[in-house]
């Protein structure tokens, strides 16, 4: 039973024990006072009577007439006269009925009263002894009417009381209902302080909640900001503060590999006569310099969505990772590093710019190759030149596009998709879940082709709500039909997050089915998540509160934000695979990996690896205290 209703229910008896305690002392006080009252009456009585006819020397017939006269007033219930020898003279009787109160309040509360007894006499002569007993009826008639009025009163009093503890409670339940959410989003990994309320001992009880949270949020933060030392100083260069050769390449390596990737482009950038702006500028002003210039190509990857990175002294890429026109996107480049670089050149030349195409599956010497031949006939063109390496053509897009988004549309409707299977195992082997993104048949002569190739141009064409909608009900019916599977997992995009009428219709579907939602795995990229940090901790309560699991993808991109997550209460982490590829040569990425493991544990969250393409990465994993592993190299044995 909770406290509220327990204090509720102490105040009912509470109130009950003291009405009950009124009532009867009240009653017992009027029973008393009537049965002393008729003591009285009846003795009064008779001695008036007794009086009355010894002073008219009355004989038999007048002391019938003057008894009988007395009775039929209807205020006795017995008088008797008998003479000295016992012989009844007269008796007057009233019969037993005629009572105004229930039967069982009579027995319940008898009025014991004293028959009043007189002598009756002539001079010295005795008559007879007069004994008058009053009618109790009028006194029970008084005493059940005292208690009625008596009851209303009480319970009215009761009433009020309770309507009264009821306000204090309720004043009591609102702080101390805050600072059980506050304990329960403590459990679900969720750290949110609460307002003191003005209750000396709950506001105590405040105050040493919230001391707990922000001491959590310290402890997490601290050894958020140590893991993020070892992540930059392992894939950022420490002087522009950009990703790596090392880091980049990887990035490069997954795109190109990946199933999902829908083309791109490379640009490198090589910063023109660099050796001897070092020896014209000075160490310095030259740093200063790469810093500007590496500022330009970072907000660059902002505004196309893109990895910029510094592989080189004077060298710089950036890796447009959808289907652009790349010359255009140079050009913009160019004049931004020209406008950045004044200050430090003047009017010398800024940079030279090669550019290669991205080919799912192509390798990445080639590429780089490709992009490097552009470079240089850039550099022999002159001054801040563009060169394209042969075979790119961007053309206009725009109808092909629409074209596409018809088809996928179509598919769509007509059910023209299916979900494809990845197993997530932990390091004993055993199935923790089946990633299961979509793939649709867009036509037959190109069978199979996973969405997310197509994921930009959905987003463009605002299909995601229906692909993800339809990714769902396919991952349920898969849960449904095969009931030993412990769990799907299913990606969302952030487009379809932001809309409200997507969201309402997810967790409609998840409640719809509540035998599934413990093995329904939901998954948001950390870079959308981060995004949307004012919609998502909303939703995300709302999903764990149907049963299912909610986490992050890609994790470890944005790590330096991560603080803002500490409130969501996630489930999982799956680890962007970029920090995984080659992790046994990385003594860094290693100890980062390690103390993300440690830290997510602590707030019981799971962490899983992404993109493993070896057993020594396994092994590195492992070693880390991961929770699982998915990618090429994992196999379920049978």
């Amino acid at each position: 039973m909770s406290m509220y209703r327990q204090m509720w229910l102490a105040i009912i008896l509470s109130t009950l024990l003291a009405l009950m305690g009124g009532l009867l002392a009240s009653t017992l006080n009027a029973r008393s006072y009537l049965s002393e009252q008729l003591n009285a009456k009846n003795t009064d009585n008779a001695t008036a009577l007794a009086l009355a006819l010894s002073q008219q020397n009355a004989d038999a017939v007048m002391i019938e007439l003057a008894v009988s006269a007395l009775f039929d007033s209807g205020h006795y219930e017995l008088i008797r006269v008998v003479d000295p020898l016992g012989k009844t003279i007269v008796e007057r009787v009233a019969p037993a009925n005629g009572q105004f109160v229930p039967d069982w309040f009579v027995k319940a509360l008898p009025l014991r009263a004293t028959p009043g007894q007189a002598q009756i006499s002539n001079g010295w002569n005795q008559l007879g002894t007069l004994t008058v007993v009053s009618a109790s009826r009028f006194a029970y008639q008084s005493l059940w009417k005292s208690v009625l009025q008596l009851t209303l009163a009480l319970g009215l009093s009761g009433f009020v009381g309770g309507y009264l503890g009821t306000l204090i409670l309720r004043r009591l339940r609102e702080p101390l209902q805050r600072v059980i959410n506050q304990a329960s989003a403590i459990s679900e990994r969720r750290f949110v302080s609460i307002d003191l309320p003005d209750v000396p001992e709950l506001r105590q009880l405040a105050l040493a909640m919230n001391s707990t949270v922000s001491r959590l949020k310290d402890m997490f933060a601290e050894e958020a900001q140590r893991l993020e030392v070892l992540r930059v100083t392992a894939n950022y260069d420490p002087l522009t503060g950009l990703p790596n050769r090392t880091f980049f390449l990887v990035q490069l390596l997954d795109l190109l590999d990946s199933e999902e990737a829908a083309g791109g482009h490379l640009l490198l950038v090589r910063l023109a006569g660099f050796s001897e702006l070092n020896q014209l500028l000075g160490l310095p002003a030259t740093n200063q310099l790469l810093k500007a210039i590496a500022e330009v190509l970072h907000q660059q990857q902002i505004q196309t969505h893109g990895v910029a990175a510094r592989i080189g002294d004077s060298d710089f890429v950036l890796l447009l990772p959808s289907p652009s026109n790349a010359h255009e996107a140079a050009k913009d480049l160019m004049h931004a590093l020209a406008e950045a670089s004044a200050p430090f050149t003047g009017t010398a030349p800024v940079a030279h710019i090669g550019i290669g195409k991205l080919k799912r599956g192509q390798d990445i010497a080639n590429l780089l190759a490709q992009a490097a031949s552009a470079l240089a006939m850039a550099e022999a063109q002159g001054t801040n030149a563009i060169r394209e390496s042969s075979g790119i053509d961007d053309g206009n897009m725009s109808s092909s596009a629409e074209e596409t988004a018809q088809l996928i549309g179509r598919a769509l409707e007509q059910g023209r998709v299916r979900l494809a299977s990845f197993p997530v195992l932990d390091f004993t082997g055993k199935l923790v879940h089946r990633e299961c993104p979509l793939e649709v048949m867009l036509d037959e002569a190109d069978g199979w082709q996973p969405i997310n190739r197509f994921l930009q141009l959905a987003e463009h064409f605002q299909l995601t709500p229906l692909i993800d909608l339809t990714t769902l009900n396919l991952g349920l019916e898969e849960l449904h039909k095969n009931p030993s599977l412990p769990g799907v997992a299913i990606s969302l995009s952030a487009p379809s997050l932001r809309e409200d009428s997507f969201r309402l219709r997810l967790l409609e579907l998840i409640r719809k089915t509540p035998g599934l939602a413990a093995r329904l795995w939901l998954e948001v990229p950390e870079a959308d998540v981060l995004k949307h940090t004012l919609i998502l901790p909303v939703f995300i309560a709302d999903v764990k509160k149907t049963g299912s699991r909610i986490g992050l993808t890609q994790f470890g991109r944005h790590f330096s934000h991560s603080d803002t997550l500490h409130d969501f209460g996630l489930d999982f982490l799956k680890v962007d695979s970029s920090f995984i590829r080659g992790l046994q040569y990385s003594t860094d990425n290693q100890t980062f990996l390690k103390g993300l493991a440690s830290v997510a544990h602590k707030m019981d969250i799971q962490v899983f690896g992404e993109g493993v393409i070896d057993r020594a990465e396994l092994a590195a994993l492992d070693a880390a205290g991961f929770d699982g592993v998915a990618g090429p190299a994992v196999k379920e044995t049978d």
